[in-house]
């Protein structure tokens, strides 16, 4: 049985006074049993917010991190560096990553090695553009991705790993997939999964859908066999839209 994942996406928001603030609304009640709660927070607020976490059972990850251990990236962490922090998770080939800073399938893919050789849980973006999409593409795309994102992985690794699909026309919009059209994408992911390591890693892997989730609509998400949660900008900003979230996908 797959455990549902919530995973808020901070994205640039949000100083350490108003993490921590926000922190202190959840904590209690965006705990929820048979429910996975993680805040992916700026590098700046990581350390508070792991302080805030302890003794509770929200996970705390970060958006992004360099494929290397240590070396002359400016501007750059290393997952060493999370690890040290006390992250759990980190997101990796996010849209806006690939979009706006050039991220290749080769260096997701690079970056997923990494996470797993410090001990971190890589929460993979695939998705497909709004052309590709109209071009009837989404499938094809998003088997290249996963494909690319999980190669060199071991059969344990692939089924640790969270996938999130994440179709880029939607994320931010106010646009989403339909479930039943999500549901449909999912579960074709799920099956590139077991093409590239069999039946029961595929059963087990966690993909999560993401685009425009609002609490209004979390549970016709949570409906479908093969989405196993969400990935969550805007509607995880606040403490309320956050909480009703992750009771939504109980």
């Amino acid at each position: 049985m797959r455990k549902p994942i919530i995973a808020g996406n901070w994205k640039m928001f949000k100083t350490v006074a108003e993490a921590t603030s926000f922190f202190a609304d959840v904590k209690g009640k965006a705990e929820v049993e048979g429910v996975e709660s993680v805040i992916c927070a700026p590098f700046t607020n990581l350390p508070a917010l792991v302080e805030a976490a302890k003794g509770t059972s929200i996970a705390i990850g970060a958006q992004n991190m360099h494929f290397e251990e240590s070396g002359a990236f400016t501007g750059e962490i290393s997952g060493a560096m999370l690890k040290e922090l006390g992250v759990q998770y980190v997101i990796l080939g996010h849209s806006e990553r690939r979009a706006y800073f050039a991220e290749t399938d080769e260096i997701v893919n690079k970056k997923t090695q990494a996470a797993f050789k410090s001990g971190l849980t890589p929460i993979v973006c695939v998705g497909e553009k709004l052309e590709e999409r109209e071009a009837g593409h989404t499938k094809e795309v998003c088997k290249v991705q996963t494909e690319a994102a999980l190669q060199g992985l071991t059969a344990e690794q692939a089924a640790q790993t969270v996938i999130a699909y994440e179709p880029i026309w939607a994320i931010g919009t106010g646009k989403s997939s339909t479930a039943t059209d999500a549901e449909d994408v999912i579960a074709y992911i799920r099956d590139v999964v077991k093409g590239q390591f069999g039946e029961e890693t595929a059963a087990a892997v966690r993909i999560q859908y993401g685009g425009s989730v609002k609490p209004n609509n979390i549970a016709e998400y949570m409906a479908q066999p093969n989405i196993d949660g969400a990935l969550v900008g805007g509607a995880s900003l606040e403490p309320a839209s956050y909480i009703a979230l992750v009771e939504g996908a109980k």
